[in-house]
């Protein structure tokens, strides 16, 4: 378990930071953008739960997400592939598609493309589907990382943007897009 007793450690100050290694990287360098965008996509999805207090299944989901992405966060912390570390692997993907899959079976189909937008629940998913999308784009920059982030990541995008659809009423709700609406 991880104890922290300090917070404010100043080990930072000079624009360096340390990585699970203990190992000083620049706040510049490409792996420090990619934690901070895994990050990023972490508190998005908790502003996302405050929509999802009354969805108890998608709320759920969301939880296991957020310790995922934390995981994600320690196991690009830690350079390099060591197996001892603690890595995401690929049932995790797997759960991503198959609940993908069963929110899915009980939407409509898509008849247009939709815009981030509906009910205030659907909207945040949207807007945590962009920034999980920002933090594949980093990841995808980074040198040998564990190749299921990559996958879990894609994969979660697609989640949320069908949890979107689920928040919307079940698509009731969701926003069209209509190709040059206003020519």
């Amino acid at each position: 378990m991880v104890r922290i007793d300090r917070v404010v450690t100043k080990g930072g100050d000079s624009g360096e930071t340390s990585l699970g290694d203990g190992s000083r990287v620049s706040k510049a360098d490409r792996l420090i953008e990619a934690l901070g965008a895994v990050d990023e996509a972490n508190a998005s999805l908790g502003l996302l739960r405050l929509h999802t207090r009354d969805h108890a299944t998608e709320d759920a989901m969301l939880a296991r997400i957020q310790n995922d992405l934390f995981d994600i966060g320690a196991d690009l912390a830690v350079p390099g592939m060591d197996a001892g570390r603690l890595r995401l692997t690929d049932p995790a993907v797997q759960r991503l598609q198959a609940e993908v899959e069963q929110m899915n079976a009980v939407l409509p189909p898509l008849k247009s493309f939709i815009l981030p937008g509906g009910t205030s629940g659907a909207a945040h998913a949207h807007m945590a589907r962009a920034l999980v999308r920002r933090a594949e784009r980093s990841v995808v920059r980074l040198d040998a990382i564990n190749p299921v982030i990559l996958r879990y990541l894609n994969r979660l995008s697609d989640h949320l943007f069908v949890l979107a659809r689920v928040l919307n009423r079940n698509a009731a709700a969701d926003v069209p897009w209509v190709p040059g609406a206003n020519r």
